[in-house]
């Protein structure tokens, strides 16, 4: 009978060597086939409530979008905005 750590030893080596295939075989695969997997791969590691925060993130965005629409605020270019923090951090 195989010792426990000779038997774990020999899952990991398996765990491994499947991980390295999966690996190999998705990097094989056209960039919007990679960027396909990427994303179903990253939205399994979602939280349950990802949906929830999604859907606050994009009410959120819309109401931004209303307000510069409606002129409420001002959009500032992002290069000025890109300057001010370079400032910022330079203090």
């Amino acid at each position: 009978m195989p010792s426990c750590s000779k038997h774990r030893r020999a899952g990991l080596e398996k765990t491994t060597s499947t991980y390295e295939e999966i690996i190999s075989a998705a990097l094989s695969l056209p960039p919007g086939a990679r960027a396909m997997l990427a994303d179903r791969l990253l939205e399994s590691l979602d939280a349950e409530d990802q949906k929830r925060i999604d859907s606050l993130w994009a009410e959120e965005a819309e109401r931004r979008v209303e307000e510069i629409e409606d002129g409420v605020v001002k959009p500032i270019p992002g290069e000025q905005v890109m300057n001010r923090l370079r400032a910022r951090n330079k203090q």
